[in-house]
């Protein structure tokens, strides 16, 4: 039997820690004296203690380890939880690759001395035949989604010239998931529909847009330039806005060379 300060030392816990695991219930001592209340802990004890450092160190909290404990020789539920706060830890670590990548993008603004302007002009779109794909997907970045139905389906596709690709957002408010999107873009020739492909006129529109120079992260700003600029001319936004991508991924690997601009139908 092992005083707990010699537990403590041979585990690497301290004794607080030790304690604050028995009130819990997470590990209790092997036997506590009556009389001075010491806590005496089993040698292979060490085991469980070295089971609870490996889970915490997973990231475990420890009323899951608690539940862990109880399943640790069977490999199947092990390999269960397990599996789990992988996932929890890959999803984590692509959300802290994400905010890493904006605050280094802030960063370069900052070293950089740029402000972000955006010039708002009004237009109009002329009447264009256009290839078309509308689907309800996940997320907003999951637009991709409905380009690589339209290439799949329609290998021999012939672009317009100018060749117009664009991304219209069709629900009424900002949506966390299940949003609904029509991608569009403009051809030659005739062609006939596919399964999700559908080929259509679409009228001419007036727009109030601008030119995005840069990656992506610049669109919340563009919007606002551009809703407040509407308001302030005495137009109204008359539609769902949309994004034509004069250079987007599909052409450049480099976030800087993108070229969007954000249209808002107006009247």
């Amino acid at each position: 039997m092992l005083k707990i300060g010699e537990f403590s030392k041979l585990s690497r816990v301290s004794i607080r820690m030790l304690r604050h695991y028995d009130d819990i219930g997470l590990l209790k001592p092997a036997e506590i004296d009556n009389f001075t209340g010491y806590r005496y802990y089993r040698e292979e004890q060490l085991f469980t203690i070295g089971r609870i450092t490996s889970l915490k160190d997973m990231g475990f909290t420890l009323a899951d380890i608690i539940k862990i404990l109880d399943s640790y020789d069977d490999k199947e539920k092990m390999d269960a939880f397990l599996s789990e706060r992988q996932k929890e830890l890959s999803k984590l670590s692509k959300e802290t690759e994400y905010k890493l990548m904006l605050l280094e993008t802030a960063r370069k603004r900052l070293r950089k001395e740029q402000n972000m302007s955006f010039d708002v002009t009004v237009k109009t779109i002329p009447e264009r035949y256009a290839a078309t794909v509308q689907m309800v997907v996940p997320h907003y970045e999951d637009e991709g989604m409905l380009w690589n139905t339209m290439m799949s389906e329609c290998k021999d596709l012939v672009p317009a010239d100018p060749c117009l690709a664009a991304a219209e957002f069709l629900d009424p408010e900002y949506k966390e998931e299940n949003v609904e999107i029509i991608v569009w873009m403009t051809v030659s020739g005739s062609y006939n529909d596919t399964e999700h492909v559908k080929f259509k006129t679409l009228p001419e529109v007036k727009v109030a847009s601008c030119i995005i120079k840069g990656s992506y992260d610049q669109m919340g700003e563009a919007y606002a330039t551009v809703a407040s600029w509407i308001k302030s001319n005495g137009y109204k936004i008359n539609g769902s806005m949309f994004n034509i991508y004069h250079v987007s991924p599909a052409q450049t690997q480099n976030p800087d060379e993108y070229v969007t601009e954000a249209c808002f139908p107006i009247e």
